[in-house]
This record gives C-alpha cells, sequence and structure tokens, in this order.
C-alpha cells in the first residue's frame, strides 16, 4: 500500500508541476508580450511541449482514478457476468489500440534519434520530448492491464467513468436541501 500511495503522490506531483509550469510560462509570456512590448521566443514551442506531457502522462492517472467520461448505460444494465465479460473485451480493445500507438511511438522516437534533429526553438533533440509517446503509453497499458486483472478477480466490475449525470442529481439534491433550511429559518 505504501508503495501504490508514493506512486499516486509521484503521478500527482508530475501533473500539478506541468500544470503550474505551463500556466507560469503562458502567464510569462503575456506580460512580456503586452506589459514590454517582448516575447520569449521558445515560450509557444515549451507551453505545446508541456501540454503533451500532461495530455499523455495524464490519460493514465485519469484511467486510475476513473476521471473519463464514457456513456455505459448499455453497458450497465447488462446482466453482472455479462457486464463483466463486456468490460474485458473492452480492455483488451484498450490494450490493442494502445499497444498500436506504443509500436508506431517507438518507431516515430527511434527515427527522430537516428535524424538527430532539435526542436525549432529550443537547443534539445527531438526525440529526448517525444519519448512521453512512449510513457503515455506504457503507462496506458500498464492501467488497462491492472484494470483487467480486477474486472478478472471480481474486484472492479467497470471501468468508472466519472458520472456527470450522478455528479448533477447529488448537486441539485444539495441545493434543494439548503434551499428547504432557508425557509425554514
Amino acid at each position: 500500500m505504501a508503495l501504490r500511495n508514493l506512486v499516486t503522490q509521484i503521478e500527482e506531483a508530475v501533473l500539478s508541476l506541468l500544470l503550474v509550469s505551463m500556466t507560469f510560462l503562458v502567464f510569462a509570456e503575456v506580460v512580456a508580450r503586452f506589459g514590454f512590448n517582448a516575447g520569449i521566443h521558445w515560450a509557444q514551442e515549451a507551453t505545446l511541449l508541456l501540454s503533451g506531457w500532461f495530455v499523455l502522462f495524464g490519460a493514465s492517472y485519469g484511467v486510475k482514478v476513473g476521471a473519463h467520461i464514457g456513456v455505459d448505460v448499455f453497458v450497465k444494465m447488462l446482466p453482472r457476468g455479462v457486464h463483466r465479460a463486456v468490460t474485458v473485451f473492452a480492455v483488451a480493445l484498450c490494450l490493442g489500440y494502445c499497444t498500436l500507438f506504443l509500436i508506431g511511438s517507438w518507431e516515430y522516437v527511434m527515427k527522430m534519434k537516428m535524424i538527430g534533429i532539435e526542436l525549432e526553438d529550443i537547443p534539445i533533440p527531438k526525440w529526448t520530448v517525444s519519448t512521453i509517446l512512449i510513457i503515455g503509453f506504457v503507462l496506458l497499458i500498464i492501467r488497462f492491464l491492472q484494470l483487467g486483472w480486477m474486472v478478472i478477480k471480481g474486484e472492479a466490475d467497470g471501468f468508472h467513468f466519472a458520472d456527470e449525470a450522478e455528479e448533477s442529481m447529488h448537486i441539485a439534491n444539495e441545493l434543494k436541501e439548503s434551499e428547504q433550511k432557508e425557509g425554514r429559518s
């Protein structure tokens, strides 16, 4: 459990660092451009790279915590055994998709390393920052393998998507209750 908590803290720290870095860089660029009529020539490329890292690294974290949205009304209506089978099939499809992208990412990064080109505005080899493609899809594969194993063992029954309708109903009920309490006062 301690290792799992450490991994979660590291993931959250990396995601927070990426988001804060991106936000700070955009803010600094806006201040430089509009406040001092100057710019940071590499800011746009760095922001784009940071956002790419944020999305690709965050995708696996989203699978872990159930932050992705999905349409699962039909699947939830299926009998438990069929629901589990459909979920395992969906996980297998996700694994296949991620594997294809991982293979393509590996080939792309290796070609960038072989060619040896740098980023346009930052003197860093392009292949080094492109490794997030490999990292992101490996992490996604790990998350889907974990989910699939949990479903097979019966510890999970599905993807645990974010349920916006349920969250909205919860907020609506809280508002209704607070209005009723205010009405009594």
